[in-house]
C-alpha cells in the first residue's frame, strides 16, 4: 500500500531518536493522501513520536531528463522537536510559487488542524444514504456495445430494441460519450432466444467466466445473460465519477434515472435528493474530498469509504436546507441553459459559464451558513472540517461503548 518512499521516513524516524536533528524530504504526494496516511503516519507519530515542523503542499517537479517527466511532490520537515512556529506553503498555481502561512500545527494531510487519520469505513459516520459501486459486468465486454454496435443490433434484430441501454461510467457521464449494454434483468427467455446475436453474447460470455482463475468468476457462468454484480437502483439516483481531473474546482454529478446503467468507475447514491445533491457539490465536500482522496496521477479519485463516509456533514435547520435545495436546483436548471455543451466543458476552470459559476457560488454560501460561518479559503475550510470530525467520531465511540454495555 504504501509508496517506496515511505521507507527514508521510517529509517530517518528511528535515526533521529534522542536527539535534535531536523529532517525534510521531498516526496511524491501520495503519501499524504488516501490510503497511505492512516498506514503511514501513524507508525511515524505514536510510535516514534516525530512532529510535523513544516510542509510544502502539491506542485510540480520536473526534471531536466530527456522527456521532462513531472511529478507531483510535496516537501515535509520532522524532528523531535515541536517547533513554536509551524509553517504551511500553499501552491495556488502548483507550477507557481509557494504562499508561506504559520499555523498552529501540521497534520498528516499537510492541512493547518488536528491529528486524526483518516482511514476507510464501510457506512458514513453521519445520517445519510448509503454510496455504492455501480454495476459490474465481469463479462470481457461481451455485454457491452458501442453505439455503432447497438445500432445494429436493433437494425437487424428490432426485438433487442427493449434489451438494450444506454451504460455510463465516469468518462462517458463526464464527456457524454454514448455506450450501451445488453441489460436482460427481467427481460424473459422466449425473448431472448429470438435473438442470435444476443445470444452469441451471451454463450461468449458464459465461456468467458468458465474459463476464468477466479473462483467467484466461474460461479458467475451458471447466469451468463446478467452482469456479475448488479447494484442498478430502481429508482432516480446520483451519480460519482470515480476519477475526475485535478483542474476542476468541482467534480461534475448529477441525478441519473434508473433506465441508465452505471458501472464500476462510478458511484452511486439512491435515495438522494436535491439536499444530498447541493452537499456533495458544495465547495465544502471539495475541500474535503481533495484532501483526504487518493489520487490516480495528479486526478482526484473518489473513494465512498474513505471520502463520503468519513465526511462530516451540517445539522442545518429547515430554513437553511431549504435554501441549500433551492441553491442545486439552481445548477441543474443552469446546466439544462448549455445543453449542447458536456459537463467536462461546463468544469472546465477555463470555460465554465458565468452563470454556472454564480450558481455553485451560491451554493458554497448557502453551505458553509449550514455549518455557522463562513471560510476565506480551503484551509480554514479543511481545518474546520477535520475538528468535526474529530467530534464526530469521538462521539461514534462513546455510542459504541455505550451499546457494548448494554447488550
Amino acid at each position: 500500500m504504501l509508496d517506496y518512499v515511505t521507507c527514508w521516513y521510517k529509517k530517518a524516524a528511528q535515526y533521529i531518536q534522542g536527539t535534535e536533528i531536523d529532517v525534510a524530504f521531498v516526496s511524491t504526494n501520495s503519501i499524504c493522501q488516501g490510503e497511505q496516511v492512516p498506514i503511514l503516519w501513524p507508525e511515524l507519530m505514536n510510535k516514534h513520536n516525530i512532529k510535523l515542523n513544516f510542509a510544502h503542499q502539491t506542485f510540480k517537479w520536473s526534471n531536466e531528463a530527456r522527456g521532462k517527466a513531472a511529478v507531483h511532490c510535496v516537501i515535509i520537515g520532522f524532528g523531535m522537536n515541536d517547533r513554536e512556529v509551524k509553517k504551511i506553503y500553499h501552491y495556488t498555481d502548483v507550477t507557481g510559487q509557494p504562499v508561506e502561512t504559520i499555523v498552529n500545527q501540521v497534520n498528516a494531510y499537510l492541512v493547518n488542524g488536528p491529528t486524526v487519520f483518516i482511514d476507510s469505513r464501510s457506512e458514513p459516520i453521519c445520517k445519510v444514504p448509503a454510496m455504492a459501486y455501480g454495476s459490474m459486468p465481469i463479462d470481457d465486454g461481451h455485454l457491452i456495445l458501442s453505439e455503432e454496435e447497438a445500432d445494429a443490433f436493433v437494425k437487424k434484430e428490432p426485438e433487442t430494441k427493449e434489451m438494450i441501454r444506454p451504460y455510463y461510467g465516469g468518462e462517458e457521464f463526464i464527456n457524454s460519450k454514448k455506450r450501451f449494454c445488453l441489460w436482460l434483468v427481467d427481460i424473459s427467455p422466449s425473448q431472448i432466444n429470438k435473438s442470435k446475436m444476443v445470444k452469441d453474447r451471451i454463450e461468449k460470455t458464459r465461456s468467458f467466466r468458465e474459463t476464468s482463475k477466479r473462483g467467484a468468476t466461474n460461479k458467475l457462468a451458471a447466469t451468463p445473460s446478467l452482469f456479475g454484480e448488479i447494484r442498478q437502483p430502481k429508482t432516480d439516483y446520483l451519480l460519482i465519477p470515480k476519477v475526475s481531473s485535478e483542474n476542476r474546482l468541482y467534480i461534475p454529478i448529477g441525478f441519473m434515472k434508473p433506465e441508465k446503467i452505471t458501472n464500476g468507475s462510478a458511484l452511486i447514491t439512491p435515495n438522494a435528493g436535491l439536499y444530498e445533491f447541493g452537499i456533495l457539490t458544495s465547495i465544502m465536500h471539495m475541500a474535503w474530498m481533495r484532501s483526504v482522496c487518493g489520487r490516480m496521477k495528479s486526478d482526484y479519485q473518489y473513494s465512498a469509504s474513505l471520502v463520503y463516509n468519513n465526511f462530516p456533514w451540517s445539522t442545518p435547520n429547515e430554513k437553511q436546507k431549504n435554501a441549500i435545495t433551492d441553491a442545486a436546483q439552481a445548477i441543474l436548471d443552469t446546466r439544462l441553459l448549455f445543453s449542447d455543451s458536456t459537463l467536462a466543458e461546463l468544469y472546465n476552470s477555463s470555460t465554465m459559464p458565468p452563470k454556472l459559476v454564480k450558481a455553485h457560488q451560491k451554493l458554497d454560501k448557502v453551505v458553509e451558513a449550514a455549518y455557522g460561518r463562513a471560510f476565506e479559503d480551503d484551509s480554514q475550510r479543511v481545518a474546520f472540517l477535520f475538528e468535526l470530525y474529530q467530534t464526530m467520531v469521538g462521539e461514534l465511540f462513546v455510542e459504541e461503548k455505550k451499546k457494548k454495555r448494554s447488550e
